[in-house]
Parts: C-alpha cells; structure tokens; sequence
C-alpha cells in the first residue's frame, strides 16, 4: 500500500509538527502569541491567515515550530481538499492537525491524493515526505481504502497505450481479481463475433486482439450490483479518424475500466455485502483493412441492429454489447462509466460529470453522496424527444446520429435501448482527467464519482 506511511496512526499526534488553522480575524491574537522573532517573520512574509495560504514558523535549531493554514474569513470550506497543498509544499515530517478540522476524513483524503505521483517512466517525482497524522475520529482503514483505489485509477489511466493495451488492461483486472479472491473469465479475439458482435466488430481493426473481461465476487445469492466500464485501451476514431490534437489524450479513453476498478477495489476490499461483477469491453479503435466502416449495419448481442453513423461513437457500442450482457440476470444496480462524450464537457467542464437514470430515489441519493464525498456529480436528463435524434432509416437504431445537438444525451438514451432488465441503472459520462492540477487532484488521469458511488453502494449493502 503506497499511502500507509504517508497516512500514521493518531497514536504518532504527540511528536508531529502542529497545522494550526488560523482565519483573517485571528491573526492579531496569534501575532500576540508569539515570540519577537516569530512574529517578525510573520510580517516579513506577509502572512494575513488569506485562504489558500500558509506560513512554517521556525523553532530551534532551523525545525519548523509549527505550520498556520490560512481560513480566510473562517466561513465554511468549500472545498475540504484546499489544505492538501501542504502534502507536496511541505518537507518531509510528521504532522498533525492542532484542531481536527471539519470533514477530517475528506482532509485527510485530500492529502494522500495530492502526494499520488506517477512515476513509472522517472518523469515525476514522488511525494517529498510530508506525512500526516490521521485526525481524530476518522476511519483509517476507509480513507486509506479510497486513496488506494483513487490512485489504481489514476495509474491506469496516465499509463501510455502502449503499455495499456487490452492485455495489458486485462492483467491489471487479473491482478485485482486475485488480490481479493473473485474469479475472472474473458472472451476474446474470434470468439467474440457470435456472442459479442459490436465489441468484435470495433476491436477486429487492431493488431491488439479485443476482449471482454468479466469479473465475479461476493455471495451469488446477495444483491448483485454490476459496474460496467468502457476500455478503449487507445481510440484514433477509426475511418473517421481524429485530427491529431484529438488523439494526444486518446491513452485515457479506457478511462470507464479504470474507474470501475477502482471503485471495485473498495467495494471488495470493504467487504460489501453484495455479488459484484465487473464487465470491460477491452479493445483498441485502429484502422487497418478489418476495421468497420460508415454505414454498417452491426447486429448486437441483445438483436438490435445499429447503424454506424460514425466510426469515432465507438464506446457506446462496446458498451451496449457488455451493458446487454450484464441485463440478462437482472442486476439491483447496473452502473456504468465511461469518458463517452466531448458534448459532455462542453456541457459541463472537465470536472463535472454528467450522470443519468430513471430512478428518482437513485438520483437524488447520489447527488447527496457526492456532495457529502467531495466527488461531484450532475445529473442531466434522459430527454425522450431526443431519441429521434439517433434513428436509422435502415436500422434499429444509428450510434450518432446527423445532428450534433445534445451529444451526451443522446449517447446514453442509445446505451437506455440495451438495459432492460436492470431494476436500476445509471450512467456516468466522465473526463478521467485532470487538465490543471488543484489541491488533491494532480494533473494527470483522474478517478471521477466512484467515491460517490461507494458511498452509495456501503449505505446499500455494507
């Protein structure tokens, strides 16, 4: 575990260094607190209590005394990971919090995520050793159950596609599987044109044979709950092939499988009381003389038959075979994740996944999960009208239809026509990326709502 040094047990609170909170209004009594050196070097530096700011006050010997963490006016945070800067500014040492703060467990948290760095290829360095107390009152095992995953995620998706290909996807399944004992099957190269046509079909076009990998945990006969997640391990758009400034980010289209992994890794390692599956549709969008074209009419597992509109709405027809897949035994909660859209970022930014269902009651308890987890979420609408948007003249249905009006919404209403069975299911369009790094989120791949929806699913089935 790469963060249990980084995250020490309360009993180590007595020799680390103490992070005071300090707001604006506070800082004439702290001043008058401290000795003449201190608090000279206090006004030399400018420090006011300013949110997002900090000051280390020198002890004895060059040691740093203690650390004041600006507040602002002390009004309520927005966000709990804004004290996570400290993690990479800091040097290596102990340190604690002299107050627990609010939402300790999402501070703590954010500390742990802003010491993640990917370091596979020597490119970045790691974390400079500032390690934290774990404050009072607050899970341990849990916070450092979510770091873990967060940073599983993270790992696959900055990994390049040519060392993530769908072997390569289906090994880091493997690897997980084994650690918590589920089993894993896969079907995969030739062997998918019968059962899993689209999933064959986009995958036949690379060199890197394709696969479904279907991952089974827990009690067969407790709830099932089944993540699905979009792996294309590398998409050039296939026929319709990308411009290249739309390919530089491509690495991370497998992002969906990498974000149920993780949230499968803390599902399992929890403990939950329910029969997990995990299904990834493994394949790589290529062109060669195999590839599918514009204008094929695919038949899908479930029967239906899609026109192929364009060859870069990819995902959505992986995703369709495997969500069809998943349907058949009626799960209680199908999820699934994928990084389907640029409609939904232009929508709703890089930080903002859009997510969609029927259930109300589903709905309204994620949108209160994330919020409460910091993981946030929006729910957009499965707008009936906008079917017409995705017909076929020739087909069951086209995957992208001649308008490029509500592109999000359209995909999952295209997804909705392969769930049928499920008694809920929902939807998350998500980025998996982080374009300009924050507290707690580095620039780099990027885990998106699965702490939501573990939150969720612990209140459901812990």
């Amino acid at each position: 575990m790469r963060f249990k040094t980084m995250l020490l047990p309360a009993s180590k609170a007595k020799s680390a260094c103490p992070v005071v909170s300090v707001t604006t209004d506070e800082m004439t009594a702290v001043k008058a607190g401290l000795g003449p050196a201190q608090r000279a070097w206090v006004e030399a530096n400018g420090f006011a209590g300013e949110s997002g700011k900090w000051l280390a006050l020198p002890g004895e010997g060059g040691s740093i005394e203690r650390v004041l963490l600006g507040c602002g006016d002390g009004g309520p945070a927005d966000d709990p990971f804004a004290a996570a800067r400290l993690a990479s500014a800091l040097p290596a040492g102990d340190y604690r919090f002299e107050k627990t703060p609010a939402r300790a467990g999402l501070v703590a948290l954010g500390w742990l995520l802003q010491s993640y760095a990917f370091t596979r290829y020597g490119s970045s360095e790691a974390n400079r050793g500032a390690r934290l107390v774990c404050p009072q009152g607050v899970d341990r095992d849990d916070v450092l159950r979510q770091a873990e995953a967060v940073a599983l995620t993270r790992d696959l998706v900055n990994t390049p596609s040519s060392d993530m290909g769908p072997a390569e996807l289906e090994a880091a399944a493997s690897k997980l599987a084994r650690a918590h004992g589920a089993r894993l099957r896969k079907v995969g190269g030739k062997a998918l044109a019968t059962g899993f046509p689209m999933i064959h079909a986009v995958g036949k076009g690379s060199t890197r044979a394709p696969r479904l990998i279907d991952i089974t945990w827990g009690d067969p006969k407790a709830p099932k709950v089944t993540l699905v997640g979009k792996g294309v391990c590398f998409d050039t758009g296939g026929l319709d092939i990308k411009p290249a400034s739309g390919m530089l980010l491509m690495k991370k289209d497998m992002g969906g499988a990498a974000n149920v992994l993780g949230l499968a890794a803390m599902i399992m390692g929890a403990g939950l009381k329910l029969r997990l599956r995990v299904l990834i549709p493994a394949v790589e969008n290529s062109i060669s003389g195999e590839a599918f074209r514009p204008g094929d009419v695919l038949t899908s597992r479930k029967g239906l038959t899609v026109e192929i509109g364009n060859t870069d709405a990819e995902g959505r027809l992986v995703l369709a075979d495997a969500l069809a897949l998943a349907d058949e035994e009626s799960p209680d909660l199908l999820v699934d994740m994928a990084t389907l859209t640029g409609a939904a970022r232009v929508a709703l930014g890089p930080d903002l996944p859009p997510f969609y269902t029927s259930d109300e009651a589903l709905a309204s308890a994620l949108a209160e999960a994330a919020a409460s987890e910091n993981d946030p979420l929006w729910r957009l609408p499965l707008w009936e009208r906008y079917n017409s948007l995705i017909e076929s003249s020739i087909a069951d249905i086209n995957n992208a239809g001649a308008s490029g009006f509500a592109g999000s919404i359209t995909a999952a209403l295209f997804l909705r026509h392969f769930v049928a069975k499920a008694k809920t299911w929902v939807h998350l369009d998500i980025f998996a990326w982080t374009p300009s790094a924050t507290p707690g989120h580095p620039q780099g791949g990027e885990a998106q709502g699965i702490r939501a929806l573990f939150a969720l699913i612990a209140g459901r089935y812990r």
